[in-house]
């Protein structure tokens, strides 16, 4: 009998799979690293085949490890790094370029004459998105400019897009021999495409970005009872397992916190930063640089959420590691930051990407501020630790005056969550509660609660919000002198960084 849920959380730098059990405890997992491709400065690319392969041994090798069968599974969801396009070849399966990453920054040319041309209010009023190189719809359209013949196949139907999610279900469901060509309500409000009132692809969002609606996949719910397609006797997991689960990252973890009521709020620590905080079944319009967005679709229905994207927080921590050398793991950063009491003055802004929530401003660069010769090591170490908690209070202080909601607990997760020092550093930054559960990867928790209520594995929402559990609670500690002082200087630090590009 099947007894579990599973998902595959394919993320900005690697792949997961984990099962659960009935009390969203995990009984297997296994994770894999993929390439990251930086063919010139500001590209950001993905091997979509990789990711794929990957896919597949990571499903195989979690499976073995725990000497499961896949018919012990009732479902499986997927969570994706959300922005990030996948063209390929309906008919092969072959992707047709390398996937173009969220982080990527080549369309910024084409987003500032959509913004020159006064078209932003028409996306936010439509998609509920600014205009920004964050979003899939402006990569779509550089590479039907800049692909060769890609426009001709696109028309035809025989050149397909979709985020990462669409591209792993296709060839989980069959691939070339009739692949289920979907996305969900979440990833598809990501593309600046989708009319966030509709839930469907808007034909004067596609005729802006000149972008074919035969190329588009069919958006579904996130938990789809009908599945979006059986897996396949050729694949990782057999034939016959129901692929019924779909949330873009951030909303996976929303839906695995059980932040299911009005005015509940989450962050998750990855790549980037991301905060959601639940909005109920009206979509509700920022004017402090947040966006409006789905955070699950149900049977019944939408539950939109206010989201605050950062884009470069752990991502900051690998560049440390991989570009620098000043540290071997990003485990070691906690023992680090703590033998100093503080940054000695410095703020790093780690806008290598532009800056997302709340300034939107694509030509900003990463700077470190306030150097002198008694600066180490340590303090570089600790003002990147800080810049994460600092970004997070921008978007906070955002939240609030949109929502009207004054936050008094965060709920968080994601991979740097284990970091004790960070998690008191950002209570003592935001001045509020941050607590911990006791399922850390809550974004494949997300996906596979997804999947195990249109599975039947569950029943509810609250069947799903009586799982969860409080690890540790983090309270702050530091002054209101010294919380206010501190964010000054960052918020100093943050317009030395902006408008650094000029045209």
């Amino acid at each position: 009998m099947a007894e579990y849920a599973a998902a595959v959380d394919q993320g900005t730098t690697g792949t997961r799979f984990m099962v659960f059990d009935r009390l969203g405890q995990v009984v297997a997992s296994l994770y894999e690293e993929h390439s990251q491709i930086y063919p010139q400065p500001g590209w950001v690319e993905h091997n979509a085949a990789e990711i794929w392969a990957k896919t597949r041994r990571v499903i195989g090798g979690a499976l073995a490890e725990a000497g499961m069968a896949p018919a012990a599974l009732a479902g499986i969801g997927i969570t994706n790094q959300r922005e990030t396009v996948v063209v390929w070849d309906r008919r092969t399966g072959e992707p047709l370029c390398n996937a173009i990453v969220w982080q990527d920054t080549r369309t910024r040319d084409l987003c500032q004459r959509l913004m020159a041309d006064g078209l932003e209010e028409t996306f936010r009023e439509k998609a509920g998105l600014p205009v920004a190189t964050y979003f899939s719809g402006p990569k779509i359209a550089w590479l039907l400019h800049n692909l060769p013949g890609l426009r001709d196949k696109a028309e035809a139907g025989d050149a397909v897009f979709g985020t990462v999610d669409t591209w792993i279900i296709w060839n989980l469901t069959g691939g070339p021999q009739g692949g289920a060509h979907v996305t969900d309500v979440t990833n598809a409000s990501r593309t600046m495409l989708m009319n966030i009132r509709t839930l469907d692809w808007d034909p004067e969002l596609l005729e802006i970005l000149g972008i074919p609606r035969a190329m588009l996949p069919e958006i579904r719910p996130s938990s789809d009872a009908a599945h979006f397609g059986l897996t396949r006797s050729s694949g990782p997991l057999g034939g016959e397992v129901p692929v019924c689960g779909d949330l873009g990252d951030q909303q996976a973890a929303l839906f695995g916190q059980a932040c299911y009521a009005v005015g509940e709020a989450k962050n998750t620590y990855g790549t980037g930063c991301f905060m959601l905080l639940n909005t109920g079944p009206e979509p509700v319009p920022s004017r402090s640089g947040l966006l409006t967005t789905v955070a699950y679709g149900l049977s019944d229905g939408a539950t939109y959420a206010l989201e605050g994207s950062i884009a470069i927080t752990g991502a900051a921590v690998q560049w440390l590691r991989d570009n620098l050398g000043l540290i071997q793991t990003a485990a070691e950063t906690e023992a680090i930051a703590q033998s100093v009491d503080d940054a000695a003055g410095i703020y790093f802004v780690p806008a290598f990407s532009g800056l997302f929530a709340p300034y939107w401003d694509m030509d900003a660069r990463g700077v470190i501020v306030g150097l002198t010769r008694y600066v180490t090591r340590a303090h570089i170490v600790r003002a990147t630790l800080e810049s994460i908690c600092y970004q997070t209070r921008d978007v906070v202080e955002a939240m609030q005056i949109d929502s009207g909601i004054a936050l008094s607990t965060l709920k968080v997760d994601g991979g740097a969550t284990v970091n004790d020092f960070l998690m008191q550093l950002q209570a003592d930054v935001l001045g509020v509660s941050v607590v911990r559960p006791r399922v850390h990867e809550t974004t494949a928790l997300g996906a596979a609660y997804a999947a195990g209520l249109a599975a039947g594995l569950w029943t509810d929402l609250d069947e799903l919000r009586a799982n969860w559990g409080v690890d540790r609670v983090f309270e702050p500690t530091w002054s209101q002198d010294r919380r206010e002082a501190s964010y000054a200087g960052w918020k100093k630090a943050v317009e030395r960084s902006r408008a650094w590009v000029d045209d």
